[in-house]
């Protein structure tokens, strides 16, 4: 498996945001979004076995894991790995854009499936059949780059039924969309979701690496 980095930070998203984490970063990406912050992962990295990722995450210590890249479904063994890390009693997150199946995933994964604005440049390559596969421990997410962003997801969110079924995030964009205006939009329109501010940034600030 093609690893960039592996290091302990706190989780920055969804309802884990806060916890103690070891994320796992692959290397490589097929998608090119135009608020992408994970550029230099998108060549690089090194090949690891799944038991040297195993163990390394084992020295760290945090029981909450994230799998992450890049796109870490671009990984053959992604799905033989997270079934290592939860029968090693890791709890296991898997972080990926919406244009791959999710199907092969093992059950006890917690899938965070960004589903891609027009905003994004790739809204194109989501694989709709994925929201179907999401559940209560899951979480979807709309990185919105505009207003207008924020409306398709919206459509997205009710006409998928998307809030009685799982967790849904929407995240401003950073430097494009203030974060007050977005709690406005959703205050407005009585939407049953979650603001999704990306914690590192605020802590670490936006071009901080391996936070």
């Amino acid at each position: 498996m093609r690893v960039f980095e592996i290091y302990t930070s706190v989780q920055g998203e969804t309802r884990h945001a806060g916890r103690p984490c070891t994320l796992v970063r692959f290397a490589a990406c097929d998608l090119r979004c135009t608020y992408c912050d994970t550029e230099y992962a998108f060549v690089g990295g090194v090949d690891r076995s799944i038991e040297e990722i195993v163990t390394e995450v084992k020295e760290l210590g945090p029981k909450l894991v994230l799998l992450t890249g890049g796109e870490p479904m671009l990984q053959r063994d992604l799905t033989a790995l997270a079934g290592r890390l939860l029968e090693s009693g890791f709890e296991v997150m898997v972080e990926t854009s919406g244009s791959h199946d999710i199907a092969p995933l093992p059950d006890g994964v917690v899938t965070i499936l960004d589903i891609k604005t027009p905003g994004s440049g790739e809204s194109a390559r989501n694989f709709w059949p994925n929201l179907d596969r999401l559940g209560h421990k899951d979480a979807v997410k709309f990185v919105l780059t505009s207003e207008a962003d924020y409306h398709f997801a919206v459509e997205v969110i009710r006409e998928r039924d998307l809030a009685t079924r799982t967790e849904v995030l929407l995240a401003p964009a950073w430097g494009l969309v203030d974060p007050r205006d977005l709690v406005a939009w959703m205050l407005r329109d009585r939407l049953d979701a979650r603001l999704n501010l990306q914690i590192h940034k605020y802590v670490w600030g936006p071009e901080a690496q391996k936070v």
